[in-house]
């Protein structure tokens, strides 16, 4: 490192010099080859770049389905079956866990899923759409509509037969990571008012997917279980009364809640969200602060390094200012979202995928192709229930003078909306399993989500490029960020 520094260091031996020229002095550590480097970096580049792109997400989620299709309709399905099967435990002390893998991935991996909803819900009601009554109504007449409508729809079909009866809330739920990915597609034909309209739908529904899910898919409540998830909250209230901010001190007290719910007989998916939702949505230091202290602790080594003391800046002493560092550069932002950016990359190219694995898989038999009310309910749900959910009630509080679109919105834009809203996948899925027990009316149902999530992103995407104009209306927010700081909403 010594040799690096020297050789890059300025006439005047400054590295602030030296970084003022050139922005990465270092590219390589030492140890490592250039050569190496530069073919991981051209490696690495292409894929970076797609996962930044809005609808790469979904491009995933939907070859993991594919992959799941053909696990399920070939030779190896028993094979597959088996692992998701396979019991796995932990064990600390007298306290044993033990349930199958599948289990690990719809109750407890999921569970960060949930957590990161409800770290989105917690910013949102501090600073984003939820955060103004006003500019909240409209989303939330969007999502209770767009809800509402596609469970009576489906109980109008399927709820006189008790069997189909429990699968009311599989239509409900809208699949963020594809409708977002689908409005990318769309590209400038979408007005960014549009996008955040969706986005703040996409949070109440998962909200109200949330109490649906603690109200009427779990089982019989254990009130020892509730005791320890009670634990578990006040150990993390305590911590944070003391003002431990690191998020590995919360892993032991979220395990606790989680351990709790999960006996107390409520889905213990749903301790991500209290968790989450507990979250802090306040900086500590903010940027002034990351500059300020940033700036402090660059100076101090800076001085040490003009002085030119024997053996150069002292270990303990540079140790101490790259701490102040760390923590001004980890406390710049709300713990929230901090976060959310840390984890959504493993939820969106890792944990859901995972999920759509081990649950898209339909065996393409008689049972999953015979036409049923239960199918019949749920694609009529999402496809036809969504859109006719949302516009009903967008008009409606509009009429009634309760809210106000924002500009450049009117009725195309709102179709457009319902019809992308009606891709239910990751959540129909994961409601769909919690709704039926394996057997036909589960093949049903999941042969029928993924049926109803290809109908809605086929018609959505066509009545965008056909409906949706390719400039933004005049007065119209041209940047989310603008459409988020408007008052139309």
């Amino acid at each position: 490192m010594a040799g690096d520094v020297e050789a890059s260091q300025g006439p005047a031996g400054s590295t602030t010099e030296l970084i003022g020229r050139d922005r990465a002095p270092l590219h390589t550590p030492p140890g490592a080859s250039t050569t190496a480097r530069k073919w991981a970096t051209r490696f690495v580049r292409p894929i970076e770049a797609f996962l930044h792109v809005e609808a790469s997400s979904g491009v995933v989620l939907l070859v993991m389905a594919a992959v799941a299709m053909v696990i399920a309709n070939s030779a190896w399905a028993g094979a597959f079956h088996h692992l998701l099967e396979l019991p796995i435990g932990l064990k600390l002390g007298s306290l044993e866990v033990e349930h199958s893998l599948h289990f690990w991935i719809n109750d407890g991996l999921m569970t960060i899923f949930f957590f990161v909803v409800g770290l989105e819900i917690r910013r949102e009601i501090h600073e984003g759409e939820l955060s103004n009554l006003r500019r909240a109504v409209l989303p939330l007449a969007a999502a209770i509509g767009g809800m509402a409508a596609p469970a009576l729809l489906y109980l109008a079909i399927a709820g006189h037969m008790p069997e189909a009866r429990p699968g009311w809330g599989v239509p409900m739920a809208t699949d963020i990571a594809f409708a977002v990915g689908l409005l990318a597609l769309l590209g400038k034909r979408v007005p960014p008012a549009l996008r955040v309209l969706l986005l703040a739908l996409a949070i109440i529904d998962d909200i109200g997917s949330i109490v649906v899910i603690a109200t009427f898919y779990s089982g019989a409540l254990d009130m020892s279980g509730f005791a320890i998830a009670g634990g578990g909250l006040a150990l993390i209230l305590l911590l944070q009364r003391l003002g431990v901010r690191r998020p590995s001190i919360y892993v032991i007290p979220g395990f606790i809640v989680w351990l709790g719910v999960c006996r107390s007989g409520v889905h213990p998916t749903i301790a991500g969200v209290i968790v989450g939702l507990l979250t802090p949505a306040r900086s500590w230091l903010g940027p002034t602060g990351l500059v300020e202290l940033a700036r402090r602790s660059a100076e101090t080594v800076e001085q040490e390094l003009t002085n030119g003391k024997p053996g150069g800046v002292a270990p303990s002493l540079l140790a101490a200012e790259a701490s102040r560092i760390d923590l001004a550069s980890r406390e710049a932002l709300p713990p929230a979202t901090r976060l959310q950016m840390m984890l959504h990359p493993w939820v969106a190219f890792v944990i859901m995928p995972i999920f759509a694995l081990a649950n898209a898989g339909v065996t393409l038999d008689r049972n999953a192709a015979t036409p049923s009310l239960v199918s019949a309910g749920i694609v009529v749900g999402l496809v036809a229930g969504k859109p006719l959910g949302i516009l009903s009630a967008c008009f409606a509080v509009v009429r009634l003078r309760i809210a106000a679109l924002p500009r450049g919105i009117g009725g195309r834009e709102l179709l457009v909306l319902g019809l992308v809203a009606g891709i239910g996948f990751t959540m129909a899925l994961f409601v769909a399993g919690l709704a039926f027990p394996a057997g036909p009316k589960l093949e049903q149902a999941k042969a029928a989500i993924l049926v109803a999530s290809a109908l809605a992103m086929t018609v959505g995407l066509l009545a965008g490029r056909l409906l949706l104009k390719r400039e933004v209306a005049g007065g119209a927010a041209r940047t989310a960020s603008e459409a988020e700081a408007s008052d139309d909403l």
